[in-house]
């Protein structure tokens, strides 16, 4: 089978991604936008634990790019800082910082400084349970006494009331089980959780769909015609499946409909009840 190569997304699809995620879709609905399997889907959104990253928003108060291509031109005609500064209405200290930290004036260059100055403005806040080791060492020993994060938290709060270093909100727990990255609590506290899933699902995620637990292009058993409906003809059988525990088991039963006459299908069920078995064995059965 020929591999598929492999898919970057732009910002404009990942959004799209989180969009559906939020509204409560699943991730194979979701991939089938993109004609992907939904482990790819899952890739993206597992990175911060299903929680969708806040949206980065450049401050107002920085240089943009067309006032770093205005100090690029001005470097180039070798113009004095305060007349660059006073053409973009900035004061001559923030022109010659700007200069000073992308190279000078002889390696200036406007886009190369924007893209830095965007990648320089990331200062993630450390996890509070990153950096209280003994507060994580806490909530981990709750967590495996299978207290919730809400409980922990009150506990917290009761126990330690005057010290803020020993408190911490439910949703720092749960960002911090969920995003492994953060590196504050290991991942398999996540099974003493109330619910053990990896990530965090939208609250408007159900289950309960039109085609959940249907069966592909079933034929309806009102849709039987009216001579097997009535009994009145020999020679049609009805089956069902019983599956075991942990389906670990099966037996098959075939009931004629018109004398009552029964069939138990157990041999070679037990290991394989999947459709072709199913379907050889009643065939067998019902003669």
């Amino acid at each position: 089978m020929k591999q598929r190569p492999r898919i970057y997304y732009s910002e404009g699809q990942k959004a799209v991604m989180w969009d559906r995620w939020q509204q409560g879709e699943s991730l194979h609905n979701i991939a089938r936008l993109f004609d992907r399997g939904h482990s790819a889907i899952h890739r993206i959104l597992s990175e911060t634990g299903g929680i969708r990253p806040l949206q980065r928003v450049r401050s107002s108060l920085a240089l943009s790019l067309l006032e770093r291509d205005e100090i690029s031109r001005g470097v180039v005609a070798e113009r004095s800082m305060r007349s660059i500064a006073a053409s973009l209405g900035r004061a001559p200290s923030t022109v010659s910082r700007e200069i000073r930290r992308n190279g000078g004036c002889q390696g200036y260059r406007a886009s190369q400084a924007d893209q830095a100055a965007w990648h320089q403005a990331r200062r993630p806040k450390s996890c509070k349970l990153a950096c209280n080791p003994a507060l994580a060492r806490i909530v981990a020993q709750k967590l495996k006494m299978f207290w919730s994060p809400e409980q922990i938290a009150g506990w917290l709060k009761c126990t330690y009331p005057q010290d803020e270093n020993y408190q911490v909100s439910p949703e720092t727990i749960y960002r911090t089980l969920f995003i492994q990255t953060r590196g504050a609590v290991k991942k398999e506290l996540l099974q003493h959780l109330r619910r053990t899933r990896g990530m965090r699902r939208s609250r408007h995620h159900t289950q309960k769909t039109d085609d959940h637990g249907r069966i592909s292009n079933a034929i309806s058993i009102s849709e039987r015609p009216p001579s097997v409906e009535d009994r009145a003809v020999p020679g049609h059988w009805e089956g069902d499946l019983i599956i075991g525990k942990r389906n670990a088991s099966a037996i098959g039963t075939l009931v004629e409909r018109s004398t009552s006459l029964s069939r138990f299908l157990c041999k070679n069920l037990v290991l394989s009840y999947q459709f072709e078995s199913i379907t050889s064995r009643s065939v067998q059965g019902s003669r």
